[in-house]
């Protein structure tokens, strides 16, 4: 039944009864949850009395004052954010009772997921934070997986997570030209100590059995960094594309533009719309809007100045190992000490691996502050940086060293210069329906199903009910 629909009114199908004061999102009591309002209270509390199966005195009371208000939702930013925010509008049974529009706005030429949520890690951990929307997110991402077939479409996975700590060999610049696998011969060394001295080393050192793929005699230590089932991973690009092709399946609508302002009517101080580049045509189109969602990561600074986001630059390389090898699943976070000769420059580097379901290594290090450009298509990669990553991890591993290099790549991550922490919500300070949710840093892929749940009820319900995010409301800065 859509709002606003039609139908007896329900002083005509139902008893006259006493219903508590309410206000938006609170519960009623359980000695009234079989009732419906009456003429007196109507007004006030904007709800509607819908007739359930069975008796006719039995009645449900469903709240149409958010989604009578709401008729054009756009979303500024196709990356992981804005793409799982418009699933979750979707998703919801008001957006489904309802003729709201929504329209996803994303200022790359090359489609969605362009950006971070395109190059990074894609590791979901119960560890991270905050922990307000963690505690939303993962068991979001596990509910998403179960219901979309994830481990299919998007790699879902749960995988072992834990700190290395080594040595490193520098095995020059031509690492990947080096002796092909059928050419190398053992020297035979250790033939005569047979297997117990691995075992035991092993053990010693903490290294799982199934890690094969980092060098044992390079290891000074393994340690587990979280109890199983507490990370997983998911290919962020296929996460992303996925999210949005959910939500475009059930009405949402993509436009390649680049939108140069949020519209506000200054007297009611409330959003109108926004006005875009459109990337086919050039021509500038305005939309209007009763909700603007501003996820735009690092970008969104350059629609709202006040927001005090940093833009950090990381660059990432993937490896595919040897044909027949298959890697086991983990993740890396390693601290590498290189010989004091080593061309690397800093001996102590402490670059992340993750083993990929898709049988890939996605290898990453620090980032660096170079300035963020007008738009994700024109990311500069440092083709010096990715050759040092690789060094790197292929000091580590002999596994790596005889894979070869897929993709060498640069994204920028979006982070809050004062806090820390991500902006989740209604900044009512700037304009009623202006939604900002960015500021995720590297926790983007892993935080998006919270955020993009709290993002849907704050605009189709008027209020954030799955998690208490009052520490990430935008009112902190602005």
């Amino acid at each position: 039944m859509r709002s606003g629909a039609g139908g007896p009114r329900p002083s005509e199908i139902g008893p006259r009864l006493k219903i508590p004061t309410l206000s938006y999102g609170d519960s009623l009591p359980s000695e009234h949850t079989r009732l419906c309002w009456t003429d007196d209270i109507a007004p006030q509390h904007n709800l509607l009395a819908l007739p359930l199966p069975g008796p006719i005195e039995k009645f449900a009371l469903c709240v149409r004052m958010s989604t009578a208000e709401v008729q054009n939702v756009i979303i500024i930013g196709a990356g992981i954010i804005g793409c799982t925010i418009a699933y979750y509008l979707t998703e919801d049974p008001a957006y489904k009772d309802s003729n709201i529009k929504i329209t996803i706005i994303e200022a790359s030429a090359k489609g969605c997921s362009q950006g971070a949520s395109g190059k990074s890690g894609g590791l979901v951990a119960k560890w991270a934070y905050p922990k307000n929307l963690v505690n939303v997110s993962f068991p979001e991402h596990v509910r998403l997986a179960e219901k979309h077939n994830g481990a299919e479409r998007w790699g879902w996975r749960f995988v072992g997570c834990g700190n290395w700590e080594g040595r490193g060999e520098d095995v020059g610049p031509d690492a990947e030209k080096q002796m092909e696998p059928e050419r190398r011969r053992s020297l035979e060394k250790t033939v005569g100590l047979g297997d117990d001295w691995k075992k035991r080393s092993r053990a010693d050192k903490g290294l799982p059995d199934d890690l094969d793929w980092v060098n044992e005699e390079l290891t000074d230590s393994y340690s587990q960094m979280a109890p199983k089932g507490h990370t997983a991973q998911v290919q962020p690009y296929l996460f992303t594309r996925n999210m949005l092709e959910l939500a475009k399946e059930q009405g949402a609508q993509f436009v390649p533009g680049k939108v140069t302002s949020i519209n506000i009517d200054s007297n009611a101080k409330s959003v109108t719309g926004v006005t875009y580049t459109d990337i086919k045509t050039g021509q500038q189109e305005t939309i209007s809007a009763t909700h603007v969602v501003l996820a735009a990561g690092p970008w969104s600074s350059k629609l709202i100045p006040a927001l005090p986001i940093n833009a950090t630059r990381a660059h990432s390389i993937t490896i595919i190992p040897e044909a027949g090898y298959s890697i086991s699943p983990y993740v890396l976070f390693t601290d590498v000490t290189f010989p004091d000769e080593s061309p690397l420059g800093n001996n102590s580097v402490s670059p992340e691996v993750y083993a990929r379901p898709n049988n890939e290594w996605y290898c990453c290090g620090t980032g660096d502050n170079l300035d963020l450009p007008e738009t994700v298509d024109q990311v500069e990669v440092d083709q010096s940086i990715c050759e040092n990553i690789y060094q790197q991890v292929v000091g580590i591993s002999s596994k790596m060293r005889h894979g070869k290099v897929d993709r060498r790549q640069a994204c920028y991550l979006p982070t809050i210069s004062a806090g820390g922490d991500p902006v989740v919500g209604e900044a009512t300070t700037l304009a009623k329906g202006l939604i900002i949710a960015t500021g995720h840093t590297c926790w983007g892929i892993s935080n998006a199903p919270g955020t993009g749940k709290a993002v849907a009820e704050q605009i189709l319900h008027g209020k954030i009910t799955c998690a208490n995010l009052n520490n990430l409301s935008p009112a902190r800065f602005l």
